[in-house]
């Protein structure tokens, strides 16, 4: 029996990924399920570079707003929902496409991963999120060594949360995997160094035009006002309180480099350049597999 395809389109931020998707599935009849740790959250719209009503062109779009800022929604919590979406859009006959450029999103839905079910230490992670990034890197290392190679030592919501299943376990479990029902079409999008940074300014600079709903300035003061602290601004990426376009656009290509980064383990991804594809190479590509 043959798998049913989902489509997965991958890479680094402002490589035209959400473009393509439409696109395709405006010719697949596809639905898309975004694949973006940020753009699941509610009036985080700019910063995130989330896409518009007018550009999913009539396109259904699932799993953007789905959770309060406040919230930390956690991947367990993104891989049911999307599983859950996959199952629903194909029972409409129609095909899935997973879009986004969050790695582990990506991999826990098409690498079947199964998350250990440890609850939240409310009293460990208020010491810890004391500490800095570098002084949980060390601690994870004393804990777990293994854990601690594979694991964004810049990401500190990820470092508490590993040092929390780790006292909690005595190490972080291995990420163990089911089987799945589906075949994942990894199609994946990249761009020249000097291109992708020239997008990445425009995108930047579309960010800070006050014409854009007030521009990003703007946004991270609603934000604010709906009681979001300085604390979580920075775990969404928002270290810069006061964001000027250059700081924006070097963390953003930072982002970009730690994105290809965890992309290159990944062996099933086919790769596009971006400033060169077509659709029709896309699509033919789909079709062969």
């Amino acid at each position: 029996m043959q798998k049913q395809k989902v489509i997965v389109i991958l890479g680094q931020t402002a490589t035209g990924k959400s473009d393509l998707a439409v696109r395709i599935a405006k010719k697949i009849n596809g639905e898309i399920i975004s694949a973006d740790s940020r753009q699941v959250y509610k009036n985080l719209d700019i910063g995130t570079g989330k896409i518009t009503k007018k550009e999913m062109g009539g396109v259904p779009h699932h799993l953007l707003d789905v959770a309060s800022p406040k919230h930390k929604f956690t991947v367990s919590e993104y891989k049911k929902l999307a599983e859950e979406k996959i199952k629903e859009i194909i029972s409409h006959e129609k095909t899935p496409i997973i879009c986004g450029g969050t790695g582990l999103y990506i991999d826990a839905i098409t690498n079947g991963v199964i998350f250990p079910e440890v609850p939240p230490n409310n009293k460990l992670r208020k010491i810890l999120e004391k500490k800095s990034e570098i002084e949980l890197f060390k601690m994870l290392q004393k804990l777990d060594s293994e854990r601690s190679r594979t694991i964004d030592k810049n990401n500190k919501v990820r470092l508490i949360r590993a040092i929390e299943i780790a006292k909690a376990l005595g190490k972080v479990p291995k990420i163990t995997q089911a089987k799945s029902t589906y075949k994942f079409i990894k199609i994946g999008l990249f761009l020249p160094k000097d291109l992708l940074k020239k997008k990445v300014e425009l995108r930047v600079k579309k960010m800070f035009d006050k014409k854009n709903k007030g521009g990003l300035l703007n946004e991270i003061k609603k934000l604010k006002k709906t009681g979001i602290s300085n604390k979580r601004l920075k775990e969404f990426g928002f270290e810069y309180f006061e964001p000027t376009y250059e700081k924006v656009v070097v963390e953003t290509l930072k982002y970009a480099k730690r994105q290809m980064t965890w992309f290159k383990r990944d062996k099933e991804i086919k790769w596009f350049d971006a400033s060169k594809i077509s659709d029709k190479e896309i699509l033919d590509y789909l079709y062969i597999l």
